[in-house]
């Protein structure tokens, strides 16, 4: 039961909810919870095959919850200065793999691509130039969302999708997460 709970709560679960749920302490949860967890990573060493979508973000706070002067010297430009970057690939129709990224760089981007998607894959991403030189292991085809957001079978709303979800859950249940 706890399985099915923690695998299908959209926002995540805490465990007080799930100790709720189950009929038991909030610390027997707690251990069920991370011992779960823990049976859901996956120890895979193969590589994302196929279509394979690729897209980054920054996780981090939100500009309107920072005092003012903390606002006005954290976020600069875009909102994204002082953000964890994380790259996501989604193979299409299988499973996600996501890492924390040091930067928004070619040098930081492109090896992860490059370790996880074998090679002859067909990679989608956005018009980021950090992977521009994506196209000479695999078949690199780009969106711009400036542009449209969909051409065909080009496009990235997969990863964002997972985003969207991501972002749902840290609002919700667990509001704040370390790196």
């Amino acid at each position: 039961m706890a399985v099915w709970l923690i695998a299908n709560a959209k926002n995540g679960i805490s465990s007080h909810e799930l100790g709720r749920a189950l009929g038991v302490t909030q610390k027997t949860a707690w251990f069920m919870l991370h011992r779960i967890r823990l049976a859901m990573k996956t120890g895979t060493f193969r590589k994302l095959t196929g279509e394979v979508e690729v897209d980054e973000t920054g996780v981090g706070g939100k500009a309107r919850n920072m005092h003012k002067h903390i606002r006005a010297k954290k976020i600069k430009g875009t909102g994204m200065m002082n953000k964890t970057i994380v790259q996501g690939l989604l193979e299409r129709g299988g499973e996600v793999r996501c890492q924390v990224a040091k930067s928004w760089r070619r040098s930081a981007l492109n090896p992860n691509v490059r370790q996880k998607v074998e090679p002859g894959s067909i990679v989608y991403t956005d018009a980021i130039p950090s992977y521009n030189k994506l196209g000479d292991e695999c078949i690199h085809q780009v969106i711009d969302h400036a542009v449209a957001y969909v051409e065909g079978k080009v496009h990235t709303n997969g990863i964002e999708n997972l985003w969207s979800l991501l972002r749902r859950m840290l609002n919700g249940t667990y509001i704040s997460v370390r790196e």
